[in-house]
């Protein structure tokens, strides 16, 4: 008895099989697929979708048919930078919004006051978002 057939026995025995070209093939290409999604997942996370600009707020003060909301805007030295500033009722439904534009500064952090009107009753104001124009 050869080893070769030796081997063949037991392969069949515990249900063994040889990997055909075809499968290692396969099986690289799946690997490398989920290599590149895996990087490309880590990468968009770790690279600010807005180009590093930032609001924070700091404050809201509500009137009758007004919402004043008081916040922080960190964004790259330079740029030109839109918010979207807006008032939400107690059922967090938009109440009062607008797009506020600020032009490029020398100064990384800047504090702003926008005023929102209403066309119902809000609970809070906030900065939704803000991004590089």
């Amino acid at each position: 008895m050869t080893a070769q057939s030796v081997q063949t026995m037991l392969d069949e025995r515990y249900g063994r099989r040889t990997a055909t070209r075809r499968t290692r093939i396969a099986w690289i290409a799946l690997i490398a697929a989920a290599a590149v999604v895996v990087i490309w997942f880590g990468w968009s996370t770790v690279t600010d979708p807005n180009n590093g600009v930032k609001a924070d707020g700091t404050a809201f003060h509500l009137e009758e048919h007004s919402a004043t909301v008081d916040f922080q805007l960190t964004a790259p030295i330079g740029a030109t930078v839109a918010c979207a500033i807006e008032a939400l009722d107690e059922e967090y439904g938009v109440v009062g919004w607008k797009i506020v534009e600020y032009e490029a500064s020398e100064a990384h952090t800047r504090a702003f006051s926008e005023t929102v009107p209403l066309v119902a009753e809000a609970t809070t104001g906030l900065v939704n978002s803000c991004w590089v124009t």
